[in-house]
């Protein structure tokens, strides 16, 4: 960050040096590629505060008059934590009813500077607070927590919590070599050290799945002194859960 202050300000002094020896400030933005505006405001921030404000004059500064009011900012962060499932135009809509005037769009610019834009963020937002600040949430918060959960079981995630608790398979078609026919592939993850296992087959069936089991992964289990307490095969995109041996 010093380093490109510096080249900031060089290249700044520059502009006002070339000026001081051609004596000719049209030429010389002509020169540099900077207009006459630019010039006499660099120079008006050297005359005032020396060489480092510089640095700062060519920043653009945000404007805090289009930033609604901060009582209006907290309504609406806390009624993404209240209501994590509600949309902006809910959200709008709702605060409104307590006397809170904010635009839909408003409402998205403010969940946008607090990442707080999407239901997930929401979501994840409230159980950080929950798990730190020891709150009780209530039914709207935990029915949004639980729906969010099982959503993400459907689409294969699946909280683990330690090595061998969970093990996704799954069969995968490779292709087909001449005078061998089609090749599959068996694939098992673990879903916690996504520590994973593979081995090529000529057929699709449960029996090469098992073998796959039984000659790479419970081995390798076995060998980290561990057990394997679920394995799991996918279908259709589905994880469906399923018992196999424990140790």
């Amino acid at each position: 960050m010093e380093s490109f202050n510096q080249n900031v300000i060089k290249h700044k002094t520059g502009l006002l040096n070339l000026a001081a020896e051609l004596g000719n400030i049209s030429a010389t933005c002509k020169i540099m590629g900077f207009s006459r505006d630019t010039f006499y405001r660099y120079r008006a921030a050297r005359d005032e505060g020396g060489v480092e404000a510089l640095f700062d004059v060519g920043r653009r500064k945000p404007n805090l008059k289009n930033r609604v009011e901060e009582s209006t900012e907290l309504a609406v962060t806390a009624f993404a934590l209240d209501f994590p499932a509600h949309g902006q135009v809910r959200a709008s809509n709702e605060l409104r009813k307590q006397g809170i005037f904010v635009s839909p769009s408003g409402v998205r610019s403010i969940w946008l500077r607090h990442s707080l834009e999407s239901v997930n963020r929401r979501l994840a937002a409230l159980e950080k607070r929950s798990a730190e600040a020891g709150i009780v949430l209530t039914e709207a918060q935990v029915q949004a927590l639980e729906r969010k959960k099982l959503d993400d079981e459907v689409c294969g995630e699946i909280e683990t919590h330690h090595p061998g608790y969970l093990g996704s398979q799954d069969t995968f078609y490779v292709g087909t070599i001449k005078g061998v026919g089609r090749i599959y592939q068996q694939t098992f993850v673990d879903t916690y050290s996504k520590w994973a296992a593979a081995k090529l087959y000529t057929t699709k069936t449960s029996i090469t799945g098992a073998e796959l089991l039984n000659d790479r992964v419970l081995p390798f289990f076995s060998s980290m002194e561990m057990g394997l307490i679920h394995s799991d095969r996918q279908r259709h995109g589905i994880l469906r859960k399923g018992r196999s041996s424990r140790f």
